[in-house]
């Protein structure tokens, strides 16, 4: 049986340098594993251009369209007040023994900016998208690469003897 609980940073860091990565696409190890997580970086920003639909089953379900809103050559993007689809460098590789729960790093929420997540099941793999809303009036500015999430890791009692297998698995590769 195995032991459950949050990874701490020296877990992660030996979970990413090793045979089975737990995360690759990182861009500095040293200043994105904290000690009760590792910060994801910001890869891309999107508008939303159209409406989602969730249905009964996922028969139904529509994701809108989006606008991708490239960094000007300084880095930087300037986001008025409103909602925003974000997607992360890093690739997230979940064995099924492990999950893992998203936060924001503090400096967005003193900053009136919010993310918004789901979970990351076990036997996840994929380029995760979140949420970002920008509640501050007078908008928000933020750099390509800069580290807006928080990944914190979870072991399980026992692993999952089915890992995910939803729409996502696999996405943004």
């Amino acid at each position: 049986m195995a032991v459950a609980g949050a990874l701490s940073g020296d877990d992660l860091r030996h979970r990413i340098l090793g045979d089975s990565p737990l995360i690759t696409g990182w861009l500095d190890l040293s200043a994105q594993v904290q000690p009760n997580g590792f910060d994801l970086t910001l890869r891309e920003v999107s508008r939303f251009a159209g409406r989602g639909v969730i249905a009964a089953d996922n028969a139904g379900r529509v994701l809108p369209e989006l606008q991708a809103l490239p960094f000007p050559p300084e880095g930087f993007l300037d986001l008025p007040a409103g909602p925003y689809h974000i997607v992360y460098n890093e690739v997230v590789h979940l064995p099924k023994d492990v999950m893992a729960l998203g936060r924001p790093r503090s400096s967005l929420g003193r900053s009136g900016v919010a993310i918004h997540t789901a979970v990351w099941d076990a036997g996840y793999e994929g380029r995760s998208t979140s949420l970002l809303v920008v509640n501050n009036p007078a908008g928000f500015r933020v750099e390509h690469n800069a580290r807006v999430l928080q990944l914190v890791f979870f072991g399980l009692a026992s692993a999952a003897t089915a890992g995910y297998r939803g729409a996502y698995q696999g996405e943004n590769l």
